[in-house]
């Protein structure tokens, strides 16, 4: 990856709908070398998806959010990819991560009702042979996520009296 690429990719994990245009005064180069770094960071599956951050709650969208910590015997020859594979297929999960620590994997669950995430644990993922514990933590409330604050800071709009 050279340094345009870089920056390219700095500026668009900020916001990756900032206009080529813009980003090409930016950084000071040409509108074609811009384009030409994010073709090849796509066509190189570095860039994989553009994707909005949702406020969920403001969208009036009813769907339960689960992060869920799961233990693994890993596998010969495979260790835990395989498993980390089986998981991911199912379309209920949003992201799955190796981890260190207690669990190996962190598995990130969406469903529209608590009932159907109840369910997804208990008759898909904690069936897998290979998993061998499993627990689960709700989202309740979401404050910050890909450095985006969710909670509205209220500035005080009134102006200053001093006597």
């Amino acid at each position: 990856m050279d340094k345009l690429q870089e920056q390219v990719l700095e500026i668009m994990g900020e916001d990756c709908r900032i206009p080529l245009e813009r980003m090409a005064i930016m950084l000071g180069c040409e509108l074609s070398a811009v384009a030409e770094a994010i073709d090849g960071l796509e066509r190189d599956r570095v860039i994989l998806r553009y994707r909005p951050v949702v406020d969920w709650d403001k969208a009036h969208k009813q769907r339960v959010e689960a992060m869920i910590e799961v233990k693994v015997t890993p596998q010969r020859d495979h260790g835990f990819d395989e498993t980390a594979k089986r998981i991911y297929g199912y379309p209920e999960v949003r992201s799955v991560y190796l981890m260190s620590g207690a669990y190996d994997l962190l598995v990130q669950v969406v469903a529209p009702t608590l009932k159907e995430l109840a369910l997804f644990v208990s008759s898909k993922l904690s069936v897998v042979d290979t998993v061998t514990a499993t627990s689960t933590s709700f989202v309740l409330k979401r404050y910050k996520q890909d450095g985006v604050l969710f909670a509205e800071e209220k500035t005080d709009q009134r102006l200053v009296i001093s006597p």
